[in-house]
C-alpha cells in the first residue's frame, strides 16, 4: 500500500492534547505594588548595531520589575508584571522608484507591528487600528528630526516589531482588561527611543537625538483615593489610571516633536506634560551612553581591520625599493 504524498499523515504512534496548568484565581494573589518613587524611572536596556543587513538598528528592553516582597510560594506561571521588547531596523536611505514622484526631501515611512505573542491575547498576523495609530504617532515624532533635506528623492522605512507589551492592566483585574489602551502609551514611548538609536545607528543626519517619556495621573486606595503624578507607569501596579502622556522630547533644543494625552488630565494637563518630559530626559541619559558605546566598537573594529589590512599588504607585497647609483 503506497503512502499518499498529497495528504498530511498523522504519527505513527498516538498523542495526548497538552495540559496548561490554570493560573490561581485573582484573590490568591495581592496586586503588585510600585516598589519605586514617583519619579523613578524603571531600569532600560538599549543596544545599537543588533541587525547586521539593515543600514540601522536597535534594541529595547524594560525588564520586569520583581517585586521586594516577592515569596517563592507567590510564584505562578502568569507573571504579575508584564515587560516591554521592542526591535527597529532602518532600511535606507535609498533611491525611489523611477516612476515615483519627485521629492526634495527624504520621504519616511514608519511600520509598527506586534508579535502574535506579544501580548496575552494573541494578535493577528495583519495590522490593526491600535498598531496603525502607534506608526502615525512615531511618523510625527520622527519628521521633526531628520534632516530631509540632505537625501532629495530618497526615501527611509523604519520598521518596528513588538516583541513583549505592556498589558493594559494587572492580569486578575477583569475590569483593567475591559478599558483597554494604557499599555500602548509605554509602547509608543519605547518605539520612539529605539527608532531614534536606530537612526543614529544608521547615519542619518538628525537636527538632535530624541527620545520618548510617558507619565500619568494615577488613583490607588494606598493614597486615599488622591490623585497623584508617576513617571513611567507599569499599569498592572496600579487600580485606576485616570490620564497619561507620552511625549517626544529633544533636550538640546527644548521641544516637542510629539505629545499624545490620553484620559481626563483635568487640571493636571500642564503638570502631566513635564512629568512625561522628565522622564524622556531620564531615557535619554542612557540612550547616550549606548551610542557612545556602539561608537568606540566601531572604531575598534576599524582600528583591528585597518592593522589587518596592512599587516597582509606587508606581507604580499615588498615595498623596499633598493637604488642604484
Amino acid at each position: 500500500m503506497q503512502a499518499d504524498r498529497r495528504r498530511l499523515n498523522p504519527p505513527a504512534g498516538g498523542t495526548a492534547p497538552p495540559i496548561f496548568a490554570t493560573p490561581p484565581k485573582p484573590t490568591t494573589l495581592s496586586r503588585p505594588k510600585r516598589s519605586r518613587k514617583a519619579d523613578e524611572h524603571r531600569k532600560l536596556f538599549l543596544r545599537t548595531g543588533i541587525v547586521p543587513s539593515a543600514s540601522g538598528s536597535a534594541y529595547y528592553e524594560i525588564p520586569p520589575q520583581q517585586p521586594q516582597d516577592h515569596q517563592p510560594s507567590e510564584s505562578t506561571l502568569v507573571p504579575q508584571r508584564s515587560s516591554l521588547k521592542i526591535t527597529c531596523t532602518v532600511h535606507g536611505p535609498r533611491p525611489l522608484p523611477r516612476n515615483a514622484q519627485f521629492s526634495p526631501n527624504l520621504l519616511l515611512s514608519t511600520h509598527v507591528k506586534y508579535a502574535p505573542f506579544a501580548t496575552r491575547n494573541r494578535r493577528g498576523y495583519v495590522r490593526d487600528s491600535s498598531e496603525r495609530d502607534l506608526g502615525a504617532h512615531l511618523d510625527t515624532a520622527l519628521r521633526g528630526v531628520i534632516i530631509g533635506e540632505r537625501w532629495p528623492k530618497s526615501g527611509v522605512e523604519v520598521v518596528i516589531t513588538v516583541l513583549e507589551g505592556e498589558e493594559d492592566g494587572w492580569w486578575g483585574d477583569e475590569a483593567s482588561r475591559q478599558e483597554g489602551g494604557w499599555g500602548m502609551m509605554g509602547v509608543l514611548a519605547g518605539c520612539i527611543t529605539v527608532a531614534s538609536a536606530a537612526l543614529v545607528d544608521a547615519g542619518i543626519d538628525c537636527v538632535d537625538v530624541i527620545s520618548g517619556g510617558v507619565a500619568a495621573v494615577v488613583q490607588d486606595v494606598e493614597q486615599k483615593g488622591e490623585r497623584q503624578l508617576v513617571l513611567d507607569p507599569c499599569p498592572a501596579e496600579h487600580e485606576k489610571l485616570r490620564a497619561a502622556c507620552v511625549v517626544g522630547y529633544l533636550q538640546s533644543r527644548d521641544e516637542l516633536t510629539e505629545c499624545w494625552i490620553k484620559g481626563d488630565a483635568g487640571v493636571e494637563v500642564e503638570s502631566l506634560v513635564d512629568e512625561a518630559v522628565k522622564a524622556a530626559s531620564l531615557s535619554r541619559t542612557v540612550f547616550v551612553e549606548a551610542i557612545k558605546e556602539s561608537v568606540q566598537m566601531k572604531i575598534q573594529k576599524k582600528e583591528v581591520e585597518d592593522v589587518n589590512s596592512r599587516a597582509k599588504d606587508g606581507k604580499g607585497t615588498k615595498r623596499d625599493v633598493e637604488m642604484t647609483g
